[in-house]
């Protein structure tokens, strides 16, 4: 669904289609980030790497890695990089909190909502900014808090019949939507430059409803709700969700609002 931290689990042989759901916001990252042909990028969370894929396009004189926890997203990254016959192109299963990062090597970073996990950001923050060159830009892309969600709610309200708790603090898709978290974090690690744009865009959950429906019943987010109810509760639930669906359907596909915050700094 919205981010790599409602996957099954890390290492999970069910792919949700994140490139399809993010595709608007893919297109908003890949204009800010700006690729230059002799630039050497590091892609933070980058899932099944299409945007790492994209920035070697773009890099045709530099490199690029992607890095992420799970194994399943990285071998299906490295599958889609072979196929697509890109040589300078590379990923690697790591925490990027904790890698041995080459010092000094990158001139760009980003990231499409793969930041938001780590148990430590400032450490993660600062181990990424120690793999940057000296003025080397991080773009990333966060999540607003969860009450500027459609998705959150009306999933949530669909399957439990009642408003999502307030997100507990610490780690997870909403732990940088504070502005002055995220520039003080930034700041500490050693970051200069911040700057954080509003940004909204809907996001994609499939073709139809139950297309859409098929595609969240793979999510934490969505099993962790479904495993506390019974028989009866799970199909009315699910009666629900398809109600909620069919409402947010369109002639281009199923699509909930949601925003976000475009950021940028220097090393």
């Amino acid at each position: 669904m919205v981010d790599q931290g409602n996957r099954v689990g890390p290492d999970s042989n069910i792919v949700f289609d994140y490139d399809a759901e993010l595709r608007r916001y893919h297109q908003r990252l890949r204009d800010a980030i700006d690729v230059a042909p002799d630039d050497d990028v590091l892609d933070i969370g980058c899932g099944a790497g299409q945007t790492t894929r994209d920035a070697a396009r773009f890099a045709v004189r530099g490199s690029a890695l992607g890095v992420d926890a799970s194994s399943v997203m990285v071998a299906r990254a490295r599958r889609l990089g072979a196929a697509e016959g890109l040589h300078n192109v590379r990923f690697e299963q790591a925490d990027a909190q904790v890698h041995p990062f080459p010092p000094a090597h990158f001139t760009l970073a980003i990231s499409r909502f793969g930041t938001m996990f780590f148990a430590d950001p400032v450490e993660a923050l600062t181990n990424i900014g120690h793999a940057l060159l000296p003025g080397a830009r991080l773009v990333q892309l966060v999540w607003q808090d969860s009450s500027r969600q459609e998705w959150v709610a009306a999933i949530h309200r669909a399957l439990v019949d009642r408003d999502p708790p307030v997100p507990i603090a610490g780690a997870g898709p909403f732990s940088l939507a504070d502005p002055a978290t995220v520039d003080g974090i930034l700041t500490t690690a050693g970051f200069t430059d911040v700057r954080i744009t509003d940004v909204c865009e809907p996001i994609y959950y499939g073709a139809d409803p139950d297309g859409a429906i098929d595609a969240v019943l793979v999510l934490r987010m969505v099993s962790d709700l479904l495993v506390q109810l019974d028989a009866d509760e799970t199909e009315r639930a699910l009666e629900r969700l398809r109600v909620v669906m069919a409402a947010h359907s369109t002639t281009g596909g199923v699509w909930f609002d949601s925003r976000a915050w475009l950021i940028t700094a220097r090393r």
